[in-house]
């Protein structure tokens, strides 16, 4: 029996010799507008020249989704990654055929979230056999997953649990600030009890191999505060910073992380913003979230760091509201296969 392909044996050549990374994209939630930004998004010219993308989703709901657009597409069904042959107008989909052929727009369905359950699994495979680099999600809807029994907050733990591993960070990279996450879809008091030395060292250096692995050499890291002015000298909290972050900071440093911290949140991101940092410790979800929000949503990209390989996805939902109009963009999807090509296991190794 022959060997199962690779990705490498999927792989074809792009400009300079570099062999190109194969990119899993899943659909994500069906009745969203996932479709709609993939479409454009592996139809743009700039794509095929940096990765080699292949959908894990529903064929049919594709071609639906390239009509609304008006997209003249070819959309192929195959079998694997290795299977796939990436020329222009062509979108190749591991078609695993799970949506109601008429599931409706913008409406929850526990199908939709099943589904969507299911592509993700499967990328996790390809991913754990090798035989793709990277992983980009369009938006999945955590009540339609819930309504369909896969109890997971959301893609980040879902894709933990599907790899293998224990921990991992959420970082959102936006073109004037990236952030990563100590804490994430935690109630603030939880978020604070969670918080301890040994997961802001780990997130610190999660961060700080990402972005070693995306061409930054000696990136420069601020490490935010739990409290308003980061406890101001035991003013403000019960000494958080104190006892939780500055253990971290000493520990990573003493290794030559040059992390600095903690700085109080809004000091860190306007910082951040203007180029002094390279990447914000953000303690929990809003305190990350938020700035990020106001400062790219548009071309903003959710990573998931400490899987076996690197996860990106949009930065948006799923966009019930919109979803079926043709009204979506795509940027954002555009750049998260950008940066999963970039971030790449297969560019990593070059």
């Amino acid at each position: 029996m022959n060997a199962a392909p690779t990705a490498a044996s999927a792989e074809q050549s792009g400009t300079a010799g570099h062999r190109l990374p194969v990119i899993a994209v899943t659909m994500g939630d069906g009745a969203g507008i996932g479709p709609e930004v993939i479409v454009p998004a592996l139809l743009h010219p700039d794509i095929l020249r940096g990765c080699r993308p292949v959908v894990i989703g529903d064929a049919h709901r594709l071609r639906q989704a390239a009509d609304i657009l008006g997209t003249s597409c070819d959309i192929v069904a195959v079998d694997g990654p290795a299977q796939a042959e990436f020329t222009p107008r062509r979108i190749n989909v591991v078609d695993l055929g799970l949506l109601p052929a008429e599931l409706h727009w913008g409406a929850l369905s526990a199908a939709a979230g099943d589904a969507a359950y299911h592509y993700i699994r499967v990328a996790a495979r390809l991913a754990l056999n090798g035989e793709v680099h990277a992983i980009c999600t369009a938006p999945l809807n955590k009540e339609a997953l819930h309504a369909a029994g896969h109890l997971y907050p959301g893609h980040t733990e879902l894709l933990a649990h599907l790899t293998g591993v224990d921990e991992v960070s959420m970082m959102l990279s936006t073109p004037k600030v990236k952030v990563i996450h100590v804490t994430t879809h935690l109630g603030l008091i939880d978020a604070v009890n969670r918080i301890e030395p040994g997961l802001v060292e780990r997130t610190v250096r999660r961060g700080h191999e990402a972005m070693v692995r995306a061409g930054v050499d000696a990136p420069a890291i601020g490490v935010c505060g739990i409290n308003p002015h980061a406890g101001e000298n035991g003013m403000f909290g019960y000494g958080e910073e104190e006892s939780k972050i500055v253990p971290a900071v000493e520990t990573v440093r003493n290794d030559g992380i040059d992390a600095r911290g903690p700085i109080p949140a809004d000091t860190a991101f306007f910082l951040a913003g203007r180029g002094d940092y390279d990447l914000i410790v953000a303690m929990y979800h809003d305190q990350g979230h938020g700035p990020v929000k106001v400062l790219g949503i548009e071309t903003g990209v959710n990573l998931t760091v400490g899987l076996p390989v690197i996860r990106t996805s949009v930065d948006h939902g799923t966009a019930f509201d919109i979803a079926g109009t043709g009204r979506a963009e795509a940027g954002s999807m555009v750049e998260a296969l950008r940066q999963a090509a970039e971030m790449s296991s297969a560019s990593a190794a070059r």
